[in-house]
């Protein structure tokens, strides 16, 4: 099944999600994303009939409300991109940045669909004012209207009347889970040298995070986390720590937009961690997964 992209966002795991969702339990009554995003991994559960409920959150309150727009709202959501889209003229790409005018002051959701459709390579970028600064993409114009509306009547069709959703902290959404539920988390990474990520209006701190794992497993949550991963040699964001007891798979993503760009060979590795609560259920062990048609466990596995 072709699963629906609601709009185009950098760092989504929509590509990785068959490979990640194989780690997910048959008995799964309710998937919680506490960093939804563009809700790639409850769409890939949607599409296939994993699961029963679905909670969506993100601190990113604009975000998060555009998803509920799309699920819920479809026909209006769709109305209002089609009255602010245009088409190839001399205006366009004053257009954009009017709506990013409107938007940084008025945090209308709505006007975030546009930005999104149209920004570069769907990479959303904030400042340290929270504000969103990304840059049009002059060689493209955005989704067509027609086809936006189908991709977000196809999202509805999926989500709608199972779906919640929140713009909580995400130790609030720690709170509420229960070992019915299963966790999946795409948190913001650590970036290089702790610079902060710039494609999140606000960030986490490592060592409250890690806690914040550490209450999970007392209570028995099943949960995965993308977090951190390898560009080539070159690694980016510590590893969670031993003491979380978690069973690493490594999953090879291919080679970045940015190395084919500069003509390198680099294949970038992404990092999911399972608790000993889902991996022992689901009997996974560490292991690298590659773009080959047969995934090869590690000669030494990797438990951390």
């Amino acid at each position: 099944m072709n699963i629906p992209q609601p709009f185009q966002y950098q760092g989504s795991k929509r590509n990785l999600a068959p490979r990640i969702i194989d780690y997910f339990p048959n008995n799964m009554e309710r998937l919680v994303e506490p960093f939804a995003g563009s809700g790639a991994i409850s769409l890939a559960c949607a599409g296939r009939g994993r699961g029963q409920k679905y909670l969506l959150n993100d601190f990113n309150q604009p975000l998060n409300e555009l998803l509920g727009l799309i699920v819920n709202r479809p026909d209006e959501i769709s109305d209002f991109y089609a009255s602010i889209w245009r088409d190839k003229d001399t205006e366009h790409i004053t257009q954009f940045y009017n709506i990013r005018d409107q938007f940084n002051e008025t945090r209308n959701p709505r006007l975030l669909l546009y930005l999104l459709a149209r920004c570069v390579k769907g990479a959303v970028r904030y400042n340290s004012d929270g504000q969103f600064n990304q840059s049009p993409d002059k060689r493209r114009l955005g989704t067509n209207p027609k086809r936006m509306r189908e991709n977000i009547s196809a999202v509805s069709m999926l989500l709608r009347g199972k779906t919640t959703f929140t713009s909580l902290d995400y130790r609030e959404v720690f709170c509420d889970v229960t070992a019915s539920d299963v966790v999946y988390m795409d948190p913001p990474y650590q970036g290089v040298c702790n610079t902060r990520d710039q494609r999140y209006s606000s960030g986490i701190e490592f060592d409250e995070f890690v806690g914040g794992l550490e209450l999970l497993n007392r209570r028995q949550v099943r949960y995965l986390v993308s977090y951190d991963g390898r560009l080539g040699d070159k690694s980016y964001g510590d590893p969670l720590p031993e003491c979380l007891d978690l069973v690493l798979v490594e999953i090879e993503a291919g080679r970045s937009s940015q190395a084919t760009l500069l003509g390198q060979e680099a294949i970038t590795i992404e990092s999911l961690y399972l608790s000993r609560a889902l991996a022992d259920e689901v009997g996974a062990t560490s292991a690298f997964l590659s773009n080959k048609p047969h995934s090869r466990q590690l000669k030494h596995p990797r438990v951390v």
